[in-house]
């Protein structure tokens, strides 16, 4: 089966009120059996245009695991805190490579 991946590109606007959806995000996603591979850090342009403020990538089991923890109750509810504190929050569920 091939795991599920999300990518997230965000700019935050709001740190103070973002502190608490970072908080809490991570207990969801770790109860739905994903983890993330990249949250923050230093990221350059390879080729092309796009140049991302801040960058988070998440990795599932599978890319419907993925999708239940985006739609289940316990996220939407973390999801609701960060309202307002971020100017754009981009969010992309893909499957990754099945397993060899």
């Amino acid at each position: 089966m091939a795991a599920g991946y999300i990518v997230v590109e965000m700019k935050i606007t709001d740190p103070e009120r973002y502190r608490e959806y970072m908080a809490l995000a991570p207990a969801t996603i770790a109860a739905a059996g994903g983890e993330y591979l990249a949250r923050g850090g230093k990221s350059e342009p390879l080729e092309g245009q796009w140049n991302p403020v801040r960058l988070a990538i998440l990795k599932f089991p599978s890319y419907e695991q993925a999708k239940a923890w985006y739609d289940g109750e316990r996220y939407r509810q973390v999801r609701a805190k960060r309202a307002g504190a971020t100017e754009f929050f981009n969010m992309v569920l893909v499957e990754g490579v099945p397993a060899a």
